[in-house]
């Protein structure tokens, strides 16, 4: 494996170990509300068990499933490890127990924001690494081109049902379920833009660099 991939790699994996810890720390402050899959992912851990990390690996393959049936162009070895480490990540830190726990104080406010924030920078970081779409992205980026769609308003119909479906069993919908996307999106997309450059310029780099030792030899 060169340098450039090896890069991309191990910038996808540090991306979504950063993202599973804004997901497991907001879940912890869940009863301010949690995102919208996360409130589907939570009330199914509360109505059959498991875990929430277990529903959320669950619920990931299914939507990869949709995809190969709708586009597979969207399916890539990083979805399948992102369907299978988020949760497993978010799992890992919950067992741990080295978050925050909610207090039923103002802190929990705090430590929402900072799980959101987190949220936003991780995977702005390992999407800017090139590997693959989430499974979400990637059903949500299908179902677009499928009917033809803008992207926005498909994630917000998609997220809306999610939302609606995990609020009928039960999941913890608050003030933050409403707010999520206003903090979370724009931090992912400086973060996107910021290390896709990082990443582009690095591949250029080592472009030059094959280019150079081809014409040396």
């Amino acid at each position: 494996m060169d340098l450039n991939r090896l890069f991309r790699w191990l910038l996808f994996l540090i991306g979504i170990f950063i993202f599973s810890g804004g997901i497991a720390l907001t879940v912890n402050m869940q009863h301010l509300g949690v995102h919208p899959w996360d409130v589907l992912n939570v009330a199914m851990f509360d109505r059959f068990g498991f875990t929430v990390g277990t529903w959320n690996i669950i619920i990931s393959f299914i939507l990869i499933g949709i995809c190969f049936i709708l586009d597979r162009s969207y399916i890539k070895v990083g979805t399948f490890l992102n369907a299978l480490l988020v949760g497993s990540f978010v799992d890992f830190y919950h067992w741990t127990g080295i978050l925050p726990t909610a207090t039923d104080s103002w802190p929990d406010i705090l430590f929402m924001l900072i799980g959101i924030c987190i949220m936003g920078f991780g995977g702005g970081v390992y999407n800017a690494a090139g590997i693959g779409s989430g499974p979400r992205d990637g059903f949500m980026l299908s179902l677009a081109d499928k009917f033809a769609a803008p992207i926005g308003r498909v994630r917000i119909i998609t997220e809306c049902s999610v939302l609606v479906l995990g609020l009928i069993i039960s999941g913890p919908v608050f003030i933050f379920t409403f707010v999520f996307t206003f903090i979370q999106s724009p931090i992912f997309q400086a973060t996107y833009l910021k290390f896709g450059k990082f990443v582009l310029k690095i591949t250029y780099k080592q472009q030059r660099k094959e280019n150079k030792t081809e014409a040396s030899s």
